[in-house]
């Protein structure tokens, strides 16, 4: 690549093959060059869930910002990350200041895309769902619908963690809550997360996110869900049993 102007295209990647821990990834084009196979090979890249969104970290404005596009496997701490700097210059998304933690320099050039082409191609990605399976489907609804009901959360004392479907669990659905919330984890007062796993059906997605909302709001989620983050100390002092680990 050189730093004359280029094309970009967003690739979803879902993995054929199920295996437990694969992972949906997006994976950057430029002139039908896959960015990320060239210079990082120790992780997937990011999930849509965190890169496609609706003015999400992909959208360029005049002040640069950095956007982390790939982790490694084991961690971005253990053998590292690529993060790119995104910034607008007029009629120009640049993409520059390749950056690797765990390396001293990443061997791609500065790169220059048409602004509107690049808006536009973001944007065509960001509404583009056609490559999830129904739970993925249930999945963002649901967590969508929830994030919307912050008073139902707030009177348990818990905040949404997320709402997760994965492949090699076609069938169900992961919604996660942090109890007090996340604030306890940075300031270092006991905290636990929370799992409730969710069967999903044949029905329209639409269809059943709105049902699992309307059932969960009507009580307190922590009474149907088990403790598995946090630590046993933390669990005595809010008063909830720590989950005992099964052998293998």
């Amino acid at each position: 690549m050189t730093d004359k102007k280029r094309c970009l295209a967003l690739h979803v990647a879902v993995p054929d093959l199920p295996q437990r821990g694969a992972n949906v990834e997006v994976r950057p084009l430029v002139d039908g060059e896959d960015v990320l196979a060239e210079v990082f090979t120790e992780g997937p890249g990011e999930d849509p869930k965190y890169l496609l969104l609706p003015d999400g970290p992909l959208t360029a404005g005049a002040e640069p910002h950095e956007v982390r596009l790939a982790e490694a496997t084991c961690t971005e701490g253990c053998c590292g990350a690529l993060y790119v700097t995104i910034r607008r210059d007029g009629d120009h998304v640049i993409w520059s200041e390749w950056r690797n933690p765990d390396e001293n320099g990443v061997d791609l050039p500065e790169v220059w895309f048409d602004a509107q082409e690049y808006q536009a191609e973001v944007e065509r990605a960001v509404a583009d769902y056609s490559w999830e399976w129904p739970a993925r489907t249930v999945a963002r609804l649901l967590e969508l619908d929830l994030s919307k009901r912050t008073d139902w959360l707030a009177q348990w004392g818990c905040e949404l963690g997320g709402v997760s479907a994965w492949l090699w669990e076609p069938e169900q659905i992961n919604l996660f809550l942090f109890h007090p919330g996340r604030s306890a984890i940075r300031e270092s007062r006991p905290w636990l997360q929370f799992r409730m796993v969710l069967d999903v059906s044949s029905d329209a997605p639409e269809m059943q996110a709105e049902r699992l909302a309307e059932q969960l709001v009507a009580g307190d989620p922590r009474q149907v869900a088990e403790v598995c983050g946090g630590s046993p100390a933390y669990a005595r002092q809010l008063g909830y049993p720590w989950p005992q680990r099964r052998r293998a």
